[in-house]
């Protein structure tokens, strides 16, 4: 067959001129949300293509036909933490590392970076009233483009990838207002955030950043949009993570160990994630809990650290 990724969607038909045709169920495919390619690379069959499915696909090209149904799967990693800990040097790490081992790489910028290095002050966020809704709406528009455009790409490509993204759609959360961030996600018309979170990436990687554990090598030196104190960047990093609270594979690479080891970790998460071989032994369990637990009754051996 031309296209064997797609033998199995739906039966093989005959035309009245007995041509092949092999057509798609359209209810399998979900009309493009406002968040563009919500279903992750176990969905076999992407919404978010940038093209109409013909009846007959023969009229597709290859990589048409790879952006609809990819035959090879493709993993989207978001990168986040407070300033400072180590997200630049982890993709930069990652990109060489996988490529060796056959993926594709791209790496999606972050959006808010691209307005402010592009002429945007931080001036803008209080200068009218209602203008923060503004720009994360505007930010969420271009990362949403940016990574959607980026996913196209890899798709159409049709080997393995991986989707590396400089933060991701709930990073804006940490950075309004509860008020604000309802009110955006109501004019955006989003039911449930899990659409921004679980629906969109395979995994998030939580980068702790050094002002907090590894406070002599915070710097504002490496970065021209970085403009946070040590305090701030603490308070920023915790609100950063409690965003992404609630993904089933939020990872929190935390300043425990220097931080070439620290990039060591991420690196063995990255290859554990997408299924290369990986020396890390250690499985990392999460609970969410109702109620705040009674820290006195913690037998006295057992480590314990409480995040606001």
């Amino acid at each position: 067959p031309r296209f064997p990724n797609l033998q199995n969607l739906t039966p093989t038909t005959k035309s009245n001129d007995n041509k092949s045709i092999m057509p798609i169920r359209r209810e399998s495919l979900r009309e493009p949300s406002h968040f563009g390619a919500t279903m992750l690379s176990s969905r076999r069959i992407r919404s978010n293509s940038g093209i109409d499915i013909p009846q007959d696909l023969s009229e597709l090209s290859e990589a048409e036909v790879n952006s609809v149904a990819p035959p090879a799967p493709i993993y989207k990693i978001v990168l986040t933490g407070g300033p400072c800990g180590g997200k630049t040097t982890s993709m930069a790490r990652l990109s060489p590392y996988l490529r060796e081992r056959g993926f594709e790489v791209i790496a999606c910028p972050e959006a808010f970076s691209l307005l402010v290095s592009n002429g945007m002050s931080f001036d803008y966020l209080g200068a009218v009233e209602g203008m923060d809704v503004v720009v994360q709406d505007t930010v969420m528009d271009m990362q949403i483009g940016l990574e959607d455009g980026f996913e196209r790409v890899l798709r159409a490509r049709g080997k393995p990838a991986v989707l590396l993204c400089d933060r991701g759609l709930m990073d804006g959360s940490a950075y309004m207002a509860q008020e604000g961030w309802d009110r955006l996600l109501a004019k955006r018309d989003v039911q449930s955030v899990s659409e921004l979170r679980e629906g969109r990436y395979n995994a998030v990687f939580h980068l702790v950043t050094a002002a907090e554990g590894a406070e002599p090598f915070y710097t504002l030196e490496n970065n021209a949009v970085r403009t946070e104190t040590p305090e701030l960047a603490r308070e920023l990093d915790g609100m950063t993570r409690n965003a992404w609270v609630g993904h089933p594979n939020l990872k929190i690479f935390d300043n425990s160990t220097d931080f070439e080891k620290k990039m060591q970790r991420v690196v063995e998460e990255t290859a554990r994630l997408v299924g290369l071989p990986t020396q890390m032994q250690r499985v990392t369990t999460k609970f969410l809990l109702r109620n705040k637990p009674d820290l006195d009754k913690f037998p006295e051996d057992v480590r314990v650290r409480v995040f606001d």
